[in-house]
């Protein structure tokens, strides 16, 4: 892997940081680089993502890959800098390293070094987080189903800049007095995807369409099947999650698929949309270009 693009120079190796976005999981990512044979070598690496945080010991040797259990390990860059500070030289060995560990223990990394990565990732894993805001453009009051404490919003998408549309289904519920959207469901001809926690953690799966089969009919399935509770814990509000009012939600699920099934049936074929007009368009010219 490529080096991060912020590096520090600690002696005899680079420390270097740079925030991941995988559609799934994000975080920052530390890494260690050391001079072998003359060559600038990625010795450890340590992914500490929301999700799956992990570390390899020699990347680009055996490439050791092994899982940081959040629940014992806390915050993972926490967890990350602690090892560094403490048994980088071991860390390196490990890693089949053996005379990049004697030099690391010859001459130690600074301690004020470790505290300017320190300092440095803390405020990348801030202020680089992916979030996301939908704005609701074409979603209507009547298409917002109150439901206990939730609000489920109906939006037919055009996005011509994507060449796809398709049917939102937005999740959404007041947190510290904002309306927040829990989840999101992009049902769309092309790309179609869903999030956890859009502006919390943005967990972004994107639909196999072989295995899912049509993703608005998967999406109401979904929420039939009870799994309305366990997708908002998993988007990381427990409590709104556990308020939820299960039976209040399957009475309303008919009026809802009802009017999902309207909206899609009411944006087929329109020609009167300057939007979707632009979307064929597009389209026809793509179909002439692959016919070139």
């Amino acid at each position: 892997m490529d080096r991060g693009n912020v590096v520090f120079n600690a002696g005899p190796v680079d420390i270097t940081l740079e925030y991941r976005e995988l559609m799934p999981d994000q975080g920052l990512c530390v890494q260690v680089f050391g001079k072998v044979d003359d060559n600038d070598v990625e010795i450890l690496r340590f992914d500490c993502f929301d999700q799956t945080p992990h570390y390899h010991y020699g990347p680009a040797n055996h490439n050791i890959r092994l899982n940081m259990d959040k629940t014992t390990v806390g915050n993972p860059f926490g967890w990350t800098m602690d090892n560094l500070r403490s048994k980088l030289p071991a860390l390196i060995k490990r890693s089949g390293y053996d005379a990049l560990a004697a030099a690391v223990e010859a001459e130690p990394v600074p301690a004020a070094t470790f505290d300017e990565v320190e300092a440095k990732g803390r405020q990348m894993a801030v202020s680089m987080r992916r979030t996301v805001a939908h704005k609701f453009e074409r979603m209507l009051e009547d298409d917002v189903f109150t439901v206990g404490n939730l609000r489920i919003g109906l939006e037919y998408r055009i996005l011509p800049q994507a060449n796809t549309e398709g049917l939102a289904i937005h999740v959404l519920s007041d947190v510290a007095d904002q309306n927040v959207e829990l989840l999101a469901f992009d049902c769309f001809v092309n790309g179609p995807h869903y999030h956890y926690g859009p502006r919390n953690q943005d967990i972004r799966i994107y639909w196999d369409t072989t295995t899912s089969g049509e993703t608005l009919r998967w999406t109401l399935d979904q929420f039939y099947a009870g799994n309305m509770k366990k997708m908002i814990d998993r988007a990381g509000y427990p409590t709104i999650a556990n308020d939820v009012d299960e039976n209040l939600l399957q009475a309303t699920m008919p009026d809802i698929e009802k009017r999902a099934l309207e909206l899609v049936e009411e944006n087929r074929g329109r020609d009167d949309d300057p939007k979707a007009a632009l979307l064929k368009e597009i389209e026809t010219l793509r179909e002439r270009v692959a016919a070139l």
